[in-house]
């Protein structure tokens, strides 16, 4: 027993080998919302800001409309997710059960979208654009709000050109790559989530919400194992 025990995983590693998933969900969300939902992010929002701005420049009334409702709708889903995730406290576990509650949330909000996405052929019209983009910001904002409960610095699913700065400065500072080994991990799942996103688009559109589904879905059963 002693030995089966030594050898099972830490708690943190089992946190962080599933927040690397949802970075992965996280890059798909922002691929699928370029490539399908009319050219704006659902949780890279400083893009969505320069977009925004390019669009005044330019006079484009969709760009504007695209990228403040991707904006509006994050912001909203952070606020959500802040609610339901709650702030990170002394003698909080591991895994606080109120972020999995969040993440319940999420997986439900990429549910709705899911039957809408395939309700309409999986070719959404653009008319569909503003209510499915906004579905997808929502479920991102509360996911990037639920991971600021574990109360770790720097830890993000979604903002990571803070991760990306970190992991420079650390480089050149003098640590190895034991030191930010986790930060590039979650930086590789958000691109091959990316990668994934845009695939499916192109070659298996039926199957894009799956990209989000069943990361998330995963996350939420494997978190009732961590311990700790």
């Amino acid at each position: 027993m002693a030995a089966t025990a030594s050898r099972a995983p830490a708690p943190t590693s089992v946190r962080d080998g599933l927040v690397v998933v949802l970075a992965v969900a996280s890059g798909a969300t922002d691929a699928v919302g370029f490539l399908a939902l009319g050219s704006a992010f659902t949780s890279v929002m400083t893009g969505n800001m320069v977009l925004f701005g390019m669009g005044l420049a330019h006079g484009d009334g969709a760009a504007l409309a695209l990228t403040a409702v991707a904006i509006a709708s994050f912001v909203a889903g952070a606020a959500l997710g802040a609610r339901v995730a709650g702030t990170p406290r002394p003698g909080d576990p591991v895994w606080p059960g109120r972020v999995r509650v969040a993440l319940a949330v999420e997986l439900a909000l990429f549910a709705v979208f899911a039957l809408a996405w395939w309700a309409l052929g999986s070719a959404p019209p653009e008319g569909a654009f503003l209510p499915l983009l906004a579905l997808n910001a929502v479920a991102l904002g509360l996911q990037s709000s639920a991971i600021q409960r574990f109360g770790v610095p720097g830890l993000s699913t979604t903002y990571l050109t803070g991760t990306l700065t970190s992991v420079v400065g650390r480089l050149v500072s003098g640590h190895g790559l034991r030191a930010v080994g986790h930060s590039l991990t979650i930086l590789a799942g958000l691109v091959g989530g990316a990668a994934l996103g845009a695939a499916l688009v192109r070659w298996a559109p039926v199957a894009v919400p799956l990209a989000q589904l069943l990361p998330v879905g995963l996350v939420l059963l494997a978190s009732r194992r961590v311990r700790g």
